[in-house]
């Protein structure tokens, strides 16, 4: 591993660069790719279930497609304002999953993922009165968010503490700490934080959460947005780009070679 002050010295880096992010004008999250489904997604005040359903989509798929699936059924349904949806939940939940599966599957896994969405439109009609945003309202502690997205059908570490995550980086949604938002543990993640040398390569999820716990432990998510966009971009699995890496002068895989 890379000497303590050069890890110390990277791990500023990106603590510094983390809350650049958190401190910069509010713009418009681009999830997708397309102009309308990024600004339904934005809409946490009119339509704060479209981010929830859209967290409670993302898995096995490609962000991008996921985060796509609220504008989608938007589209095929006609409407999106959660009063219908959770009417039709109600009366005529068929045609929720038939939006899913008709006239293409809208995921990997369409028939489960209905169930998941079916599960989400009661939770929230059912714990939030209707409204998925006070979830997160009255400056709630972090855990208490990232725990109420753990109670939907699916989510796990991964999408409770992204979700928390983006509410407090990107929607500046206020929060008592952030403490409880943790690094969001996946391949990419888990890919460039070794590479980097902080953790092991193929270490546990435990071990990474701590780590970056260990590393900033006010808000060891910080790290998540940089780490995820590397792994995407140029820190891929075969043939990282190392040249167009802000942090290959401190890098353990950029400077000796081996990690892999």
């Amino acid at each position: 591993m890379l000497k303590l002050a050069s890890l110390n010295r990277l791990a500023d880096q990106l603590v510094r660069e983390g809350y650049q992010r958190v401190l910069a004008p509010p713009a418009l999250i681009r999830f997708t790719g397309l102009e309308e489904a990024d600004v339904l997604i934005n809409d946490i005040s009119g339509y704060p279930h479209a981010f929830v359903i859209a967290c409670v989509m993302d898995r096995q798929i490609k962000a991008e497609k996921a985060w796509l699936i609220p504008y989608e059924l938007k589209q095929r349904l006609g409407f999106f304002d959660f009063a219908n949806l959770a009417s039709l939940g109600k009366s005529s939940p068929d045609k929720l999953t038939e939006a899913m599966l008709q006239p293409t599957p809208l995921h990997r896994f369409p028939n489960e993922m209905s169930k998941s969405l079916l599960a989400a439109i009661d939770r929230i009609e059912d714990e939030f009165g209707g409204n998925a945003g006070d979830m997160w309202a009255g400056r709630p502690s972090s855990a208490t968010i990232v725990r109420r997205f753990l109670e939907f059908r699916g989510v796990g570490q991964k999408i409770a503490t992204m979700a928390a995550n983006i509410l407090v980086r990107d929607f500046r949604i206020e929060v008592s700490d952030r403490y409880s938002i943790d690094i969001s543990v996946d391949v990419q993640v888990t890919r460039v934080f070794a590479r980097l040398g902080f953790v092991p390569m193929n270490t546990s999820v435990d071990y990474l959460i701590f780590r970056a716990r260990e590393l900033h432990p006010e808000y060891p998510g910080i790290f998540d947005l940089a780490l995820w966009e590397l792994g995407r971009t140029v820190c891929r699995p075969k043939h990282p780009d190392c040249g167009n890496c802000p942090y290959s002068h401190l890098c353990v895989y950029a400077n000796r070679g081996d990690a892999s």
